[in-house]
C-alpha cells in the first residue's frame, strides 16, 4: 500500500523537530527525510543524523542534476534541500514519509504533489518564541539578539502562509501537540488507506478534525493577533514585548531545535 507524504513546516524555534521525533517513537511506518544543507553543524549535530552537511558548490551540483524534490535558500544564505531518493525509498517500503521543510519548499512539493498532507506548526505567541530562540542560542554558547529578532520577524512572515496548509498545530503544550500530530497521521491513514485505528478511533478522528485549518479559526485568532496578522490582508503590527524570560516559563519550552 502506497505511503502518505506528510509536509510539516514551522517558524524557526517552534519545536517541530521535537514533535517529529516524538511522533516517530509512537507511530510506526513513518520515515523521516533527512535534509541536505550548506550550513555548518551546530553543537552535537552529526552528518547523516540531523542533516547531510555539504558545501554550496556540491549542493549546486546536486541541484543541477535534479537530485532534489525541493530546495530553498533561507537564513544567512544557507541552502536546504530534500533528495527525491527519500520519497522513492519510503514508497518502495510502503511507508509514510515526513518532510520537515520551510514554506518555500512546501510550496514546491504541493505544486508537484497536491495529494500531500500539509501541517503547519505555530508557536503560541512572539514572547514564547523569543524565549525558545534565546534558550537555543544559550545552548549553543552565544546569545545573538540581532539573530533572535531577525528570526522573530521572519516567523511572522512565515505564519502568514498558514492558509496554504491543511492542518494547523499550536505548539504551546508539547504532549498535546504530539497527540494532535499523531491523530492527524492516524486519521489520514484511516481515510486514505482504510487502516484501522486500534485505540479510541472516534476520539482520534475528532482530534484530527479539530486541527483542520477550516476548523481552527477561533483557536488561531489569538495567535495571529499576537503576531500582528489581521484578517485576510496579512497586515502586520509587530510587538515582541520585552518581558522577562521567566514569564514564559509556564509554556512548554522543550527542545526547540529547529532551523
Amino acid at each position: 500500500m502506497a505511503g502518505i507524504l506528510f509536509i510539516i513546516s514551522a517558524p524557526s524555534g517552534s519545536g517541530k523537530s521535537t514533535l517529529v521525533s516524538e511522533l516517530r517513537k509512537q507511530v510506526g511506518g513513518v520515515e523521516f527525510a533527512i535534509s541536505w544543507t550548506t550550513r555548518p553543524p551546530r553543537g552535537s549535530e552529526e552528518h547523516g543524523r540531523e542533516y547531510y552537511f555539504t558545501t554550496k558548490e556540491e549542493f549546486q551540483r546536486m541541484l543541477d542534476e535534479g537530485v532534489f524534490l525541493e530546495h530553498a535558500q533561507v537564513f544567512n544564505d544557507h541552502f536546504y534541500g530534500t533528495a527525491r531518493k527519500s520519497l522513492q525509498e519510503a514508497r518502495a517500503a510502503g511507508h509514510d514519509l515526513l518532510l520537515d521543510i520551510d514554506v518555500q519548499g512546501a510550496a514546491q512539493v504541493r505544486a508537484k504533489m497536491p495529494e500531500a498532507v500539509s501541517i503547519f506548526v505555530m508557536p503560541p505567541n512572539p514572547r514564547v518564541l523569543r524565549t525558545r530562540l534565546r534558550n537555543r542560542s544559550r545552548a549553543e554558547g552565544v546569545v545573538n539578539e540581532e539573530e533572535v529578532y531577525r528570526r522573530l520577524n521572519a516567523a511572522s512572515k512565515e505564519i502568514e502562509n498558514y492558509r496554504e496548509y491543511g492542518y494547523i498545530l499550536v505548539n504551546d503544550i508539547l504532549d498535546r501537540a504530539v497527540a494532535q500530530l499523531e491523530a492527524i497521521v492516524l486519521a489520514e491513514r484511516f481515510y486514505r488507506n482504510g487502516e484501522v485505528i486500534a485505540y479510541r478511533s472516534r476520539r482520534v478522528l475528532e482530534v484530527a478534525a479539530a486541527c483542520l485549518q477550516s476548523n481552527s479559526h477561533e483557536r488561531l485568532k489569538p495567535v495571529l493577533e499576537a503576531f500582528g496578522i489581521f484578517g485576510s490582508t496579512g497586515q502586520q503590527q509587530l510587538n515582541f514585548n520585552e518581558d522577562s524570560d521567566e514569564e514564559d516559563s509556564t509554556v512548554d519550552e522543550e527542545n526547540p531545535d529547529d532551523d
